[in-house]
């Protein structure tokens, strides 16, 4: 599978499952750098696009496996979140890249997880702390 490949199947799997037309929501960019095996498509809101609609980025990249098969790691953020999810498709006899693509996007239009709480301790506790030796 190729980079860039992929990443217009995830972009068109988006505009599908939004059922939106090409340029009415999103204006995307692309970077793909063929040496490193990264892609990036970046997804921003036209101003007259209906509020509420995820923007952001989707970063794609290519990993060689000790077996000789591949691994494509898609790494997805979102404007306003600081809560990114990694989605790896590992190549398999049989894989479908088209159910893939359609399941990143989906995952991507249903916006950033909710972002983890800092869960803190009361200073006065009990619970000794071990000592560093």
């Amino acid at each position: 599978m190729r980079l860039l490949s992929f990443l217009t199947d995830i972009e068109r799997a988006i505009l599908m499952e939004a059922n939106a037309a090409e340029n009415t929501v999103w204006e995307s960019a692309r970077m793909v750098n063929f040496q490193t095996g990264i892609a990036r498509l970046t997804l921003t809101l036209r101003p007259d696009a209906e509020p509420g609609m995820p923007q952001g980025v989707i970063v794609v990249q290519h990993f060689g496996l000790a077996d000789g098969s591949f691994c494509i790691k898609t790494h997805l953020s979102w404007s306003g979140s600081n809560t990114p999810t990694v989605v790896s498709v590992y190549d398999t006899p049989t894989l479908n890249w088209k159910l893939e693509s359609a399941r990143i996007a989906s995952t991507w239009l249903n916006g950033p997880p909710p972002e983890a709480t800092a869960t803190t301790t009361d200073a006065s506790s009990d619970i000794p702390l071990a000592a560093a030796g």
